[in-house]
């Protein structure tokens, strides 16, 4: 199995990616980290240990992180998607947590973790990347003892929290710029462009209506995301941008990536937080490659994603 840590902000599709994994044999999940994104940190916290509740998982250590960006404060949550909790307004049907949150820091159980780990630990950071880039910066050490990052974020060709930016990326720059740009570990970039074109139809939905415990928890979950979804996307459907990514992180080559030089706009104009995608034949001589996941069959992704959680609890 693939040791294995989410750092999260649920969040809908987080609520999809955390059962994902934990329904995957592939993967011993060792922590879910936390961090400020689609709601404030308490909510988020609040939630992952709802969702590990859910999924039969409260053996699983939850520590709570960042609570803002490295730098500059954000002025935009997520609420217009994801609803006030984070959950569709929501959480409350979902079980009550049976374990308290770690004492330590986010960034202090990755790193122990990492420190014991015997095999390399690849960790999925599927809302903004605060605490990504405060782990490589505080423990560059540990870098070795890390396989791969899977992120879900950005877009080669805009945004959706503005033209530019994707809500993840804009929400810590910074941070982004750093882990996709800076640093030297095994990365792997699920943008807009893919998780888009996965996007769930009514007849997946109503499959998941129909399957175990965790399937209807979720369920429970999505009605003001589908309803978002479905003005967006203009037909009846959904998008479980982070679920993409967790598939990833389970079975490796799932989505089909190419390398490619990424950078992070961190000016203070209208293209803040855009990921500029260096798509040029010219562009890889000398610098740091990120696999940018571009491709998948859709198909298959759909029927892996619900496979794996339909007939959890039954």
């Amino acid at each position: 199995m693939t040791p294995l840590i989410i750092d999260t902000d649920p969040g809908i599709d987080d609520a999809f990616a955390i059962a994902l994994a934990a329904g995957s044999p592939e993967v011993d999940l060792l922590a879910v980290t936390t961090v400020f994104g689609n709601v404030a940190l308490s909510h988020t916290t609040a939630n992952a240990l709802r969702l590990l509740e859910l999924c039969g998982r409260s053996d699983v250590p939850v520590a709570a992180g960042a609570e803002r960006p490295l730098v500059h404060p954000t002025i935009h949550r997520a609420s217009t998607v994801h609803g006030d909790d984070g959950l569709s307004g929501a959480a409350d049907t979902l079980p009550t947590a049976t374990h308290d949150v770690d004492g330590r820091h986010a960034v202090e159980l990755m790193a122990d973790l990492l420190r014991q780990a015997t095999e390399p630990v690849t960790i999925a950071p599927i809302g903004p990347l605060t605490n990504v880039a405060l782990l490589l910066a505080l423990h560059p050490e540990l870098k070795p003892k890390i396989g791969r990052i899977v992120a879900m974020g950005g877009g080669a060709k805009g945004g959706n929290t503005t033209a530019a930016a994707e809500f993840n990326i804009w929400s810590d720059p910074e941070a982004a710029h750093r882990v996709l740009a800076e640093e030297d570990v095994p990365t792997v970039l699920v943008p807009l462009d893919l998780t888009h074109r996965c996007a769930v139809d009514a007849a997946w939905l109503d499959r998941l209506a129909a399957g175990g415990r965790v399937a209807q928890g979720l369920n429970a979950l999505t009605p003001f995301y589908r309803a978002t979804y479905r003005r967006i996307l203009g037909v009846d459907g959904m998008v479980l941008h982070d679920a993409i990514a967790l598939a990833e992180a389970i079975s490796p080559g799932i989505l089909r990536t190419t390398p490619y030089p990424v950078e992070v706009d961190c000016s203070h104009g209208p293209s803040r937080g855009a990921t500029i995608i260096d798509r040029r034949a010219t562009a890889h001589s000398t610098r740091r490659l990120v696999d940018v996941a571009l491709d998948a069959d859709t198909a298959q992704l759909g029927e892996f994603v619900l496979s794996r959680i339909v007939d959890q609890g039954r």
